[in-house]
């Protein structure tokens, strides 16, 4: 029998009167049903989320820490039960999705930490002049009001846990929207929090449809939103709700910069190898997935036969399979989107390198050059396993092709040197600079977010709470200071 998947309304299960399917873009298989929220019981979870703002944010730290601690020695201990189900709901290979869930433990972790803290006030003389005398400021941060956080597909639990975690920590009620594509680990996460002693309307986890996000979105009772997504439906959203305070992490292009500096053959094979590795993990479906190199003319030609070596290692299949690194994306569409642009920027002139190639869901690691100015390829998020290479002469050319980018969410430079790290973190327009090795590379405590068209605000557990809150400033008169 199919399981159906309950949604979480106001801490509790609920079950609505219609379901939506859950499959496997793999196989094609049936992963399992999820219930769908009436709007009723939308309005419910909002009512008693906003019903709430004002007893959760009084709520002692030690009980929202408690509650954090709580989650994240829970996922741990059902660590191989959660990946298998984000593999089998979003496609991603069991090794990615073993490490999605302990980067969750982690999330939660850090923000108990936090939450432990966080918000002690920050007290400031006021007497430095005349008319200060005997004052003095004390500036605590409040909470904006409850959360209403977007989650994507790509990464079901960790995303959702960037959204949940933090408004926790501080005190702010959320209503988590996951993927209509990936919703079940989400609701995995609802299992846990249900176990903890957070009021009851501080959490709702609602598997409502794309179709019916505008009502939620609009909804002045929640004032702050995060979402991470595409640009085109980020800025959508702020455009819609001017007034509101947004966070969006949207999308990228991510480029790799290889300098001359960085030569021999080690080092040649080891930034191949992350190349490979990170234009082609979870299917290239991440925002910071390698789409571009920027090679040096000095090591271009010794770089490029080893990136696509590295890049035709990586093992395509079953994502359930441990020796899988490339599954498929997730679902056809996107491949056949993926398919499309490669197939654009071949017929324009790019020179396929390797792959190309497409089997239902699933696009083979693919590798391009000499990519034309013009192409999809060559401005948009290709979100899929998809890597361009170009040759340049020199830093400044180099640097000058990273930011020929509408988006700016991270880069990374392969450089020893010191002084060019500075100048790469002064010149490039992106929000992390990671050097010495790919864009991708994300710590989960970091700020994270980008310039451009990657959107506004930051995630990166002690950012966001500063994001779901705001500064208020309490002056004590009459004080012998």
């Amino acid at each position: 029998m199919t399981t159906t998947h309950a949604f979480w309304l106001a801490g509790r299960e609920a079950t609505g009167e219609a379901t939506f399917d859950v499959t496997n873009s793999f196989d094609g298989r049936l992963v399992g049903k999820v219930s769908v929220p009436t709007e009723a019981q939308v309005e419910e979870a909002v009512a008693a989320a906003h019903a709430v703002v004002d007893e959760f944010a009084a709520t002692p730290a030690h009980v929202r820490a408690a509650a954090l601690d709580h989650v994240s020695k829970r996922l741990a201990e059902r660590t191989e039960e959660i990946a298998l189900l984000i593999s089998a709901e979003n496609g991603k290979p069991i090794k990615w999705a073993r490490g999605e869930v302990g980067r969750a433990v982690s999330v939660f972790r850090f923000a108990a930490e936090e939450a432990r803290r966080w918000n002690a006030g920050e007290a400031q003389r006021l007497d430095t002049e005349a008319g200060g005398a005997g004052r003095l400021a004390l500036t605590r941060r409040i909470p904006k009001g409850v959360v209403l956080g977007i989650a994507p597909f790509n990464f079901p639990l960790n995303l959702s846990a960037h959204k949940v975690a933090p408004a926790i920590a501080v005190g702010a009620p959320i209503i988590l929207k996951p993927a209509p594509s990936t919703p079940i680990s989400s609701l995995i996460l609802g299992e846990i929090l249900a176990e903890t002693e957070l009021p009851a309307g501080s959490w709702s986890i609602l598997t409502v449809p794309n179709d019916r996000m505008p009502a939620l979105v609009k909804d002045e009772r929640l004032p702050v939103i995060s979402f991470t997504g595409s640009d085109k439906v980020g800025y959508a959203i702020q455009e819609s709700v001017p007034h509101k305070h947004c966070t969006l992490e949207l999308g990228g292009n991510a480029a790799a910069v290889v300098l001359p500096d960085w030569s021999s053959e080690a080092d040649l094979d080891w930034a191949a190898s992350r190349i490979a590795t990170f234009s082609n993990y979870q299917g290239g479906q991440s925002c910071i997935s390698v789409q571009r190199v920027i090679a040096d003319a000095s090591v271009y030609d010794r770089l490029v036969p080893k990136i696509v070596a590295a890049v035709e290692a990586q093992v395509t299949g079953d994502p359930s399979d441990a020796a899988t690194d490339v599954g498929p994306l997730v679902d056809e569409a996107a491949a056949q989107r993926v398919e499309s642009w490669v197939d654009e920027a071949v017929a324009a002139g790019a020179k396929l390198l390797t792959g190309g190639k497409r089997e239902g869901a699933t696009y083979a690691p693919t590798v391009l050059a000499e990519l034309p100015a013009g192409v999809t390829l060559a401005r948009a998020e290709v979100f899929g396993p998809v890597l361009t290479i170009a040759k340049v002469d020199g830093e400044a050319e180099a640097f000058a092709a990273v930011n020929d980018s509408d988006f700016g969410l991270q880069a990374g430079v392969f450089t020893r040197d010191l002084q060019t790290a500075f100048r790469a973190h002064r010149a490039l327009e992106v929000g992390g600079v990671i050097v010495g090795d790919v864009p991708s590379y994300r710590a989960d405590q970091m700020p994270y977010g980008g310039a451009k068209r990657s959107g506004v605000g930051r995630e990166g557990v002690k950012f966001a709470m500063d994001d779901y809150t705001y500064e208020r400033v309490l002056v004590l008169t009459g004080l012998a200071l």
